[in-house]
């Protein structure tokens, strides 16, 4: 979405972070996967079909940014707010997750994809939490794309316990708070997308986008894929991004 150029974007943010120069596009895109069930409901289907086929609109998405030489990308996979879904629905996204675990690793790993989770893993089942731990485990060494995976998250309770961090330490300052978010460890967030024409943020990285690029697309999840990733770079670099400069 943004156009970087050498001399805005290698001035800090105001969270005190350094950011580079994106002239070839975005570091860090982050993805709100919105529409599974509309997509399920206007073909007449079960919305855990949709959620199927979002499942595979994320297998091509992922295979297309690490192609495409992104650093970074953060999917909203499971919000603290999902569990409020009727439990046949949650019981088959939990099903889905440990699916897309077992048949995704091997790739994950045989690619040099690290996989990162945000949120809280301990309101999983212990199964899923080993299964994720494991696949943490197994790609913490991998040096190419790192898929960032929001799981039980808020971006609400993340700043929440942020702010309980570094007041435990010291001083409460813009910084000090970053420094102990769930990402404090990625690169900037430079380009926040959501499909399905929906333009809100929904609880998801709210401090992090504070200077990010949004882009929000007409398309339904499991219709998202490469030509739309390809086409949100194009969009990036149509930017100008000042971070609160002229």
């Amino acid at each position: 979405m943004p156009a970087t150029t050498a001399d805005t974007a290698s001035q800090p943010a105001p969270d005190g972070v350094r950011h580079q120069p994106a002239t070839n596009g975005p570091r860090h895109i982050a993805i709100i996967m919105d529409g599974n069930g509309r997509w399920a409901k206007r073909r007449h289907l079960p919305r855990v079909i949709g959620h199927q086929r979002g499942v595979e609109a994320v297998r091509r998405t992922v295979r297309a940014a690490a192609e495409m030489g992104l650093a970074v990308l953060t999917l909203y996979a499971f919000s603290t707010e999902n569990w409020r879904r009727p439990e046949d629905e949650v019981s088959a996204l939990m099903g889905l997750l440990k699916r897309f675990i077992l048949a995704d690793l091997d790739e994950f790993a045989e690619n040099n994809i690290r996989l990162k989770i945000i949120g809280d893993m301990a309101g999983f089942s212990p199964e899923i939490v080993a299964m994720l731990g494991n696949a943490l485990a197994r790609t913490a060494a991998n040096t190419g794309l790192t898929v960032v995976v929001a799981l039980n998250y808020g971006s609400q309770d993340e700043i929440a316990r942020a702010a309980r961090a570094a007041a435990a330490k010291g001083a409460i300052t813009p910084e000090t708070i970053s420094a102990e978010l769930d990402t404090a460890d990625l690169p900037p967030l430079d380009l926040m997308i959501r499909t399905s024409g929906e333009v809100r943020l929904s609880n998801f990285l709210m401090w992090q986008a504070a200077y990010a690029e949004m882009l929000f697309l007409d398309v339904l999840w499991p219709d998202f894929g490469r030509d739309q990733l390809e086409a949100a770079f194009a969009e990036f670099a149509r930017r100008d991004r000042r971070y609160g400069g002229r």
